[in-house]
């Protein structure tokens, strides 16, 4: 297999796309070309989420003392631990929001194939990092979901401690 380079899948579909371009073939991949848009918003969307979830997840360890939400980390070492811990599951999803951006398809394009299988290589890889994209979205999605939940029972946890 060729090294994967963009200069390669460049030339892998001017092989294939022919003269007079078919119109159909153009339709299937400008469809694809917009849902991995579509995906690549959503998540850098849900990046920019996970940043100001840990930014809120890891105010009681910052905020000045006095705060309502505010942990003293010596007397409060326990709530301030699970925390940065409430944390790590909005940090999971965030790697693998990056994970997500940074994939890229696999596509073998190599001179000795017919234009047609040339294609359906192509539309699989497509195909292939979109599934793996929105799979990766859902999983990160859920992991966000647990670390806001366990944020936010810490958050009632010391409210409930600074009420005594």
């Amino acid at each position: 297999m060729a090294e994967q380079t963009f200069r390669n899948r460049l030339h892998a579909f001017r092989d294939m796309r022919g003269d007079p371009l078919d119109q159909g073939f153009i339709a299937d991949l400008e469809y694809l070309e917009n849902r991995d848009l579509d995906l690549s918003v959503r998540i850098g969307a849900m990046l920019a989420f996970n940043a100001l979830a840990i930014m809120v997840g890891t105010y009681p360890v910052s905020s000045s003392p006095g705060a309502p939400l505010s942990l003293n980390a010596v007397t409060q070492s326990a709530l301030t631990v699970l925390s940065l811990v409430g944390v790590a599951p909005v940090i999971v999803s965030s790697w693998l929001m990056i994970r997500a951006l940074l994939l890229g398809e696999e596509f073998d394009g190599s001179d000795d194939v017919e234009d047609e299988i040339l294609r359906q290589r192509l539309f699989a890889a497509f195909v292939h990092s979109l599934d793996t994209q929105a799979r990766l979205l859902r999983t990160g999605v859920r992991w966000t979901a647990v670390g806001g939940v366990a944020t936010l029972v810490v958050w009632i946890a010391i409210l409930a401690d600074k009420m005594r």
